[in-house]
């Protein structure tokens, strides 16, 4: 645990591929997958947050913090990740905030610890996760400085947050496929399709003992 790091739970989004309402919800094995998450962030970070929109009480068996969106009309994770800075400046104790997205219940549970080693090495930058080729921008840890840079470039727009990171000073962190287990799969896979839930499931079975 990193007392210095606060997370951030990105659960913004609409979830129209799913059909609407809210995918982290969903009962993946026997809890909700937002639940998966929070307990795979918990060991990790100082402290914890939900950013979420709409009304709080349906989150409120996970016994987080809800963070809405400070920018309105539905901007997308990069409001989010804007609004999780901004709760965690306001709790102090915190230098950086870890955002994960909220429908990928299987992301490292070194995350925190790989991406904060990555960013000591270049002071200020933003350092974010990568796997199979493919970089996953919503997994990163945010230096609390550019909250007022980040403000300006949603104001002005953009809401596309590998934009704002190609923008500014960053380092990019690779994780193998299987986070550890044996298991072929991305560790960053999300969930966006029934199809995709489906396969959550399957691989919720290989990982139990």
């Amino acid at each position: 645990m990193n007392e210095r790091i606060a997370g951030i739970i990105l659960a913004g989004g609409l979830s129209r591929r799913m059909g609407g309402g809210d995918k982290g919800l969903l009962v993946l094995g026997d809890r909700p997958v937002l639940a998966h998450i929070a307990a795979r962030l918990r060991p990790q970070v100082g402290a914890m947050a939900l950013n979420a929109n709409g009304g709080p009480a349906r989150f409120r068996d996970l016994g987080l913090p809800v963070v809405p969106d400070t920018m309105h009309g539905f901007q997308g994770p990069l409001a989010g990740i804007l609004a999780g800075l901004e709760w965690t400046a306001a709790h102090g104790g915190c230098t950086a905030a870890l955002t994960v997205a909220g429908d990928t219940p299987f992301f490292p549970k070194d995350l925190a610890a790989r991406l904060q080693a990555a960013a000591a090495e270049r002071p200020g930058a933003i350092a974010l996760a990568a796997s199979c080729g493919r970089q996953h921008p919503t997994f990163a840890l945010w230096p609390l400085a550019v909250r007022a840079e980040l403000e300006s470039f949603l104001a002005g727009g953009n809401r596309r947050v590998l934009s704002f990171i190609e923008q500014r000073e960053a380092v990019t962190v690779e994780f193998e496929p299987g986070g550890g287990s044996g298991l072929g799969f991305d560790p960053f896979f999300n969930i966006n399709t029934p199809g995709d839930f489906a396969q959550a499931q399957t691989i919720l079975q290989g990982l139990e003992p």
